[in-house]
């Protein structure tokens, strides 16, 4: 094929969307831009994708240097999410970001970054189509929740049901009854009781459950 003007390759970035329950509410994790373009507003931590690096070893670096949290270490769940190529996406030029989404719990980004957590639905202004991609991770989450295991990233090693309907409230945006999600859930089989209680509040004493796998599971059938 020829080209009638010289070829230039696209700029190609990571981008990460970490997601976390913080006081009750789904979060994900901002970084605020230092420099132009966009200076001062909100962006999913990232950077660009050298030559010699994988998108996932690239993004293991840029989000540890840039807020302290490791991808490895800290995270409970990672998958790449996909592929934005829109060509205005970026002022300065054509730029493919290759996003990914983990979760994890009680994430803290280091005092030394410009980095916080932010409720899904109280965004502050972002940068570039961030919005439109944590929109777009945000709706993969519900998915994954519905037919998957993923929910064991948001909880810790033993929890309360509440704090299972909880969580899963969080990401979907809305309360569920909690007979029939209790019935629902305990029928798939994934989490086993242990002896250990808790109280919650002025409640009586809550039986803890823990899932019987730590990894990313296929449901049988879907949780809805």
């Amino acid at each position: 094929m020829k080209y009638t003007t010289p070829y230039v390759a696209p700029t190609l970035v990571v981008d990460a969307v970490i997601f976390q329950l913080v006081e009750g509410k789904l979060s994900v994790l901002l970084m605020q831009r230092p420099n132009e373009p966009f200076k001062g507003a909100w962006a999913l931590p990232g950077g660009y994708n050298p030559q010699g690096e994988t998108t996932s070893v690239a993004l293991e670096r840029i989000v540890e240097q840039k807020t302290g949290i490791s991808i490895i270490k800290d995270l409970s769940y990672i998958e790449q999410l996909y592929t934005f190529d829109t060509v205005a996406r970026d002022p300065r030029g054509h730029a493919v970001s290759v996003t990914y989404m983990g979760c994890g719990r009680d994430l803290i980004a280091s005092s030394e970054a410009a980095a916080d957590f932010y409720p899904v639905d109280n965004l502050p202004e972002l940068a570039y189509d961030h919005a439109a991609i944590i929109d777009y991770a945000h709706q993969r989450l519900i998915a994954k929740l519905s037919y998957t295991n993923a929910v064991y990233a948001f909880l810790p090693p033993r929890f309360s049901l509440a704090e299972l309907q909880s969580a899963y409230e969080a990401v979907f945006g809305y309360e569920l009854d909690k007979r029939n999600f209790r019935k629902k859930f305990l029928s798939l089989g994934l989490t086993t009781e242990t002896e250990e209680m808790r109280r919650e509040g002025a409640h009586r004493p809550a039986r803890l459950h823990k899932f019987n796998s730590q990894t990313l599971e296929v449901l049988s059938r879907s949780f809805d």
